[in-house]
């Protein structure tokens, strides 16, 4: 009967001692496996010395305005509700429509009326003036950076480059040099939409001279002929001045 080798029992050590490269191999690898561990430096645990809890809370920091008002030296000043409420009553939304310039006249020519002493006016628009946008153009001034808008001067430039950009200046000059009087529409009405194009793009960049001109060369016949009786001869021939007073 044969019997099985001792040799083939589990278990049984092995008799070639493993190599030393073999081994040093085996401790590198458990080292490696070592979980990683996390150190403060002192630096840091005296920095700062708050809990996890306080550290995870959301910030309160990152509120500032972007209009800074300037200092008022005037004692007990503060907005009535009354002018806040005047600033709500026509506000500018922001829509494709608007005409950031008419929001500007309009709110120049309410704020020009209050007058309180030691306030410079322009603080008192640089207060009211978040009170006059609604939707699309609050959203605009809530983004604009932090301390960002230090004059009114400031926050005109930016409102009317925001909601008036290149190409509806463009377009509304383009407009305007190509203005025609219409079919059957009378010369004041014509004048009329002239003016309100005019108005609509203040910098506009023509002189009175080329606004003039074009108004002329755009009535009709009849309309111009008028204008030439009016003047006593060519209307062209006359001032400015005096075209716009026979106009």
């Amino acid at each position: 009967m044969r019997t099985r080798s001792s040799s083939n029992f589990v278990g049984e050590p092995s008799t070639n001692p493993p190599s030393t490269s073999t081994n040093t191999k085996r401790r590198n690898r458990r080292r490696s496996k070592q979980p990683f561990s996390l150190e403060e430096s002192p630096v840091d645990t005296m920095a700062d010395q708050r809990t996890m809890a306080e550290l995870l809370r959301a910030p309160t920091e990152g509120y500032a305005e972007a209009i800074v008002v300037p200092p008022i030296l005037a004692e007990h000043f503060e907005l009535k509700h009354s002018l806040i409420n005047m600033m709500t009553s026509d506000q500018f939304f922001g829509l494709e429509k608007d005409n950031p310039h008419d929001h500007i006249r309009w709110f120049n020519k309410i704020t020009s009326t209050i007058k309180y002493k030691d306030v410079p006016n322009s603080a008192i628009k640089l207060m009211l003036f978040p009170f006059s946008l609604a939707g699309a153009a609050r959203r605009w001034l809530e983004k604009e950076p932090p301390r960002s808008i230090l004059t009114w001067e400031d926050l005109v430039s930016k409102f009317i480059n925001e909601f008036f950009p290149p190409s509806r200046t463009t377009n509304l000059r383009n407009e305007i040099s190509n203005f025609e009087q219409r079919f059957g529409e009378s010369f004041h009405e014509a004048w009329d939409r002239y003016k309100d194009l005019l108005r609509a793009c203040p910098h506009h960049g023509f002189t009175e001279l080329h606004q003039l001109d074009t108004f002329y060369n755009a009535l009709n016949p009849t309309d111009q002929d008028s204008l030439n009786s009016a003047a006593g001869g060519n209307l062209l021939e006359r001032s400015t001045r005096d075209v716009l007073t026979i106009i």
